[in-house]
């Protein structure tokens, strides 16, 4: 059709042509990008190149640079299960218990690399079983069992679960009950004490219960949570270089945020970033000046202005173990209250005397205090509306936390979030927030060191 509704056929020749000659032009430029970028990947070799072109090209920022800095991590190695798993056994003999079960899930993923993405929750439970076996010359091992439902054995095989000795996968049928197939198949069962995973659903707990009935099924001391808890050189190694590339992704979308954006657009540009570093399940709460005095936001896409902070609490994913990092900061162009730069100075205060009360052998309550002290200094305790922080690994919140009332004891290789804020409804919110690990000579350093560490400032987040 031409401009006027005609078909071409019908249309005058000229147009016809004009026509013509523009798709022509359009293949030709086509064809064009095509051979550089051809060209492009035959010189190096690499993609990155590529898409640096496509970036300019479209005019889009380009996050490429970021995929370099955890390229060289690997994930946890088979020999690491092994000895998490003869770990577990070891303590479980310890305190005279006969079996440690948990649902696929992060406690899981710990021991035998069995997590939800690998297996999905159902009514169908699938469970590890991990029991502690003594040789004859008294040497403890790790015994490993999948407990699976009967049609999906096969695919419960296909599971790369490492294990020192063959892994046995009892099955039950639909019509009887997968709890008295597990006391069946696995002996240790039958008597003593069961741990549980502290995240088991209910009617798992329940049916164990029912069927385990010489048994005392319990969740799991702190003595087996502390195995998760406390973190290895290997572990942190990983969870450094997760938290620096998030934070390197929030630098590096800060340059391309600009006075007029919606909400969305920034976490739009956020979830690109995180992708670019190679990152995965990254996610990131996005909020311009009042919408971020609730802390979770407001569901509204506000428009930012040139009063106003930007507020942005990420995480992300590598090799399983997440990251959690928020920076509130202006723009180079932002005309920022002053009352609302004390604040933001307050809060960094408040992280920074967090982080040099969290020692080996602090109790977590005493390093909430050390935040809300700080800000009570100033008259603004009031406004700090959570915990001061949470326990970090392969999940985002998980045990310890650090909370008041809290008797939870610090100790080397555990790791937290230290997010202290300030949050006035109707007028502004502010948080800054990096996790950190307690390095063995008993000190807290921040896991984003690497990258920088804390906030510099408002405008050198």
């Amino acid at each position: 059709m031409d401009e006027k509704g005609l078909p071409l056929d019908l249309a005058p020749v000229d147009t016809r042509v004009r026509k013509h000659a523009y798709r022509s032009t359009r293949l030709i430029i086509a064809c064009i990008i095509v051979q550089v970028v051809i060209l492009i990947y035959r010189l190096t070799g690499t993609p990155k190149s590529i898409t640096r072109l496509y970036n300019s090209y479209t005019g889009q920022p380009d996050f490429s640079h970021l995929a370099e800095h955890c390229a060289h991590i690997s994930p946890v190695s088979t020999s690491s299960f092994l000895q998490r798993q003869q770990a577990l056994a070891q303590s479980l003999h310890e305190l005279n218990a006969s079996a440690y079960i948990a649902e696929p899930g992060a406690s899981a993923a710990y021991f035998a690399n069995l997590s939800q993405s690998q297996w999905h929750l159902s009514e169908r439970p699938l469970l590890l079983i991990i029991s502690p076996d003594v040789d004859s010359s008294e040497q403890v091992h790790a015994r490993v069992s999948i407990l699976t439902p009967s049609f999906e054995a096969t695919r419960a095989k296909l599971l790369s679960i490492p294990s020192q000795d063959e892994v046995t996968y009892p099955s039950w049928p639909e019509d009887v009950s997968p709890f008295e197939v597990a006391v069946s198949a696995v002996p240790q069962l039958k008597e003593g004490t069961i741990f549980v995973d502290g995240m088991m659903r209910s009617f798992v707990l329940d049916g164990l219960q029912k069927a385990a009935t010489e048994s005392n099924v319990l969740t799991a001391p702190v003595e087996i949570r502390r195995l998760r808890e406390r973190k290895s050189a290997e572990e942190l190694e990983i969870m450094k270089c997760v938290n620096e590339a998030t934070l390197l992704a929030i630098r590096a979308v800060r340059e391309n945020v600009k006075i007029g954006m919606r909400e969305s657009e920034a976490r739009q540009l956020m979830s690109t970033a995180l992708s670019a570093a190679g990152l995965s399940d990254g996610s990131c709460l996005t909020l311009f000046g009042e919408n971020a005095a609730l802390p979770h936001g407001s569901g509204t896409d506000r428009v930012l202005g040139a009063h106003d902070f930007v507020l942005v609490d990420c995480d992300a994913e590598l090799h399983g173990y997440r990251s959690d990092i928020t920076r509130t900061y202006a723009l180079p162009e932002s005309t920022i209250h002053a009352t609302y730069l004390r604040m933001w100075s307050l809060v960094h205060s408040a992280q920074a005397n967090a982080l040099a009360a969290a020692r080996n052998g602090t109790v977590t309550a005493e390093v909430d205090a050390a935040a809300r002290n700080t800000l009570a200094a100033q008259g603004y305790a009031q406004y700090l509306t959570h915990r001061l922080g949470h326990g970090i690994g392969l999940e985002t919140h998980e045990s310890p936390y650090l909370r008041g009332g809290s008797e939870d004891v610090i100790l080397t290789g555990h790791t937290f979030s230290d997010e202290p804020g300030i949050y006035i409804e109707g007028q502004v919110g502010i948080r800054l927030e990096d996790c950190f690990y307690v390095h063995e000579n008993g000190t807290a350093i921040f896991l984003t060191e690497g990258a920088g560490g804390a906030a510099k400032g408002p405008w050198d987040p």
